[in-house]
């Protein structure tokens, strides 16, 4: 049961610090009884600007609509690849190609130049090898680049460590909704991290409570996911896919619980707004006395 008695008060004579509302004896024998009724829909008589209205401030709920699932919506990533001037230049800003040219050594001060004239090197020798390949060519295909990329590093006989391999590929490439998804090494698309989604899915109507779940939301995770992945597919299939190309997916991994109790969207009562000839009228009306003020200036 929900009680809303967020209207239930009145004007202390004093303010006690920042609280200036409190509930009266009649007050609290109103929630009282709302409570021990425990009526769908039960109304009470409150006071909204200052006018007594009746209003709806009771509901019953099952337990179960109070919870939701916040499930990961993917989408593929998909990008172009390109040996461009300005995008070579991007390589410097890149971490792991900076970091060649460092060095861990602290107190061999000669070795320590060394492996860092010799990251130097390997910095030029890999902006030389992409200044040679063609720069009017724009790959849609992340392994057809990567192909002709360690091609030519292979040709020049140089070996790159994953994490600089990562940094070119980082540098040279930009988003691109026409391109081909990139993919790993079993084949399955990579999730771009910029189109991550999430939703809030309500849970299904015949969940059986309690969840087989711990208090670190992750014991029994799979006996969890058995009751609501169907669940979940459904609501992507209704909900996100009209919206979103075909390629959107969950990944169920990601799926936590959670309970909210919505209040004010289970007690909102909507209210019109003005009509539109009232709202005329008194802007009509507040440019005659603009009009009138100015005349007594002038």
């Amino acid at each position: 049961q929900l009680i809303d008695g967020t209207r239930h008060f009145k004007k202390m004579d004093k303010s006690l610090g920042n609280k200036r509302h409190e509930m009266s004896p009649d007050h609290i024998a109103e929630i009282v009884h709302l409570y021990a009724e425990n009526d769908q829909d039960a109304t009470s008589t409150v006071i909204i600007e200052g006018k007594p209205q009746q209003r709806i401030c009771s509901k019953i709920f099952d337990n179960h609509e109070f919870g939701f699932l916040k499930m990961t919506v993917e989408r593929p990533l998909r990008l172009n690849f390109q040996c461009s001037a300005d995008r070579i230049d991007r390589l410097s800003e890149q971490r792991a190609f900076g970091n060649l040219a460092t060095s861990k050594k602290r107190k061999d001060t000669a070795k320590q130049k060394e492996e860092i004239k010799a990251g130097q090197k390997l910095q030029a020798q890999i902006k030389s090898v992409l200044d040679s390949l063609d720069e009017t060519i724009l790959y849609r295909n992340r392994d057809t680049f990567l192909k002709t990329l360690n091609d030519a590093l292979k040709k020049a006989h140089i070996k790159v460590a994953y994490p600089v391999e990562k940094a070119i590929l980082a540098a040279l490439s930009e988003r691109d909704p026409e391109a081909d998804i990139c993919t790993d090494n079993k084949g399955n698309p990579k999730p771009d991290a910029e189109l991550r989604d999430t939703e809030l899915v309500p849970f299904p109507s015949d969940i059986v409570l309690p969840l087989p779940l711990g208090y670190d939301n992750e014991t029994d995770h799979d006996k969890l996911l058995e009751l609501v992945k169907d669940h979940c597919e459904a609501y992507l299939e209704a909900e996100v896919l009209p919206h979103v190309p075909d390629d959107a997916w969950i990944d169920h991994s990601k799926t936590k619980v959670g309970y909210e109790i919505p209040l004010t969207r289970q007690f909102y009562v909507y209210q019109p707004p003005r009509p539109l000839e009232e709202i005329a009228g008194e802007i009509r009306q507040l440019e005659k006395e603009i009009v009138s003020m100015l005349g007594e200036v002038l």
